[in-house]
């Protein structure tokens, strides 16, 4: 244990004991020698104003809180070691999620982290280039991304143009926005549209002149969003009409059983090594793309509509490439 992480432990050890916490203890909480909790107590002391008292009947210390209002706390930001990997972790997430997202709001707590890391040792300077996230297929959140935050946190309504990717087409739209989704690396908003007077999913790339309005927005309950917005598969809205049963093979198995495809999925080990996976949908589009990535090595065998929806994109995809080396 570092000194600075000693020190924040000692600071915890302190302020949950309502008794005096004795030396024997420290020393095995700590994993240190009498003379390391010495130190760590002149440090918290001497250094940060703590009220550190020593109880010579029990052999112990503890925080002399007679007179103040309030418990001791440490002055400042602070943070044991593996808080600190943890908070660069996060910070290197949000700087992969979308080049300079936050960047100038976190540039000097990314700088303060990286300082304390550095000085107690409890990593080293080049951390962040020790850690790599590949977004495959990840769009840029755009422009829109600082507003729409605003909106979501601030709870206001946005004017924005949006241009749809299904129908190609642009309109003008007030929504009143209710959460923010980042799914399989890309940002969604999910929102009440006035336009339309239901519940929409909109893709933050495809917004564009995106304006923060002062009306307040429309509140919709968080059920209703679960239930409408991510009750069934995929992004795509809509309450589960069906559930999709999927037998994989041996090899496929291995994987499938430790993934999460859904909230409510069922699964169970069949003899031989396979693996049955239901998932509740009701749009079959993401859920078809999903089963084709495993090839052979899935079948469905329940529904018979998605069964046929998913031999048929089959068939196309051979059309593409005929009888040329596709064997006898």
């Amino acid at each position: 244990m570092d000194r600075f992480t000693r020190i924040f432990e000692l600071h915890k050890l302190l302020t949950s004991h309502r008794h005096t916490v004795s030396r024997a203890v420290l020393e095995e909480r700590l994993e240190c020698s009498r003379a390391t909790v010495r130190r760590a107590i002149d440090d918290l002391r001497d250094h940060l104003g703590a009220p550190v008292a020593y109880d010579r009947a029990h052999n112990g210390y503890h925080y002399d809180t007679r007179g103040g209002d309030h418990p001791y706390q440490l002055p400042g930001l602070w943070f044991n070691g593996p808080e600190l990997h943890a908070l660069l972790l996060v910070d290197q997430l949000l700087d992969n999620l979308g080049p300079g997202l936050l960047a100038d709001s976190l540039a000097p707590l990314r700088e303060r982290i990286g300082q304390l890391l550095e000085h107690e040792q409890a990593g080293s300077p080049d951390l962040r280039h020790r850690i790599r996230l590949h977004q495959i297929g990840a769009r840029g959140p755009g422009e829109g991304f600082k507003p729409v935050a605003e909106a979501v946190a601030t709870r206001r309504r946005l004017h924005m143009v949006y241009r749809g990717r299904a129908a190609d087409r642009t309109t003008e739209r007030e929504v009143s926005p209710q959460r923010l989704n980042l799914y399989r690396n890309n940002w969604y908003l999910d929102a009440w549209c006035h336009l339309r007077h239901d519940l929409r999913i909109f893709s933050l790339d495809r917004i564009e002149g995106v304006r923060l309005l002062e009306e307040p927005a429309r509140e919709v309950p968080p059920a209703t969003l679960r239930e409408r917005l991510a009750s069934a598969y995929g992004i795509f809205a809509g309450g589960p009409t069906h559930t999709a049963i999927l037998r994989f093979g041996p090899a496929a198995a291995r994987w499938v059983a430790d993934e999460r495809w859904h909230s409510d999925q069922v699964g169970r080990h069949l003899p031989g090594g396979g693996y049955e996976l239901q998932v509740p949908y009701h749009d079959p589009t993401e859920l078809v793309m999903d089963i084709l990535r495993y090839g052979p090595d899935v079948e469905v065998t329940a529904p018979d509509h998605l069964r046929q929806h998913v031999a048929q994109r089959v068939q196309e995809t051979l059309g593409h490439y005929g009888n040329k080396g596709l064997g006898p």
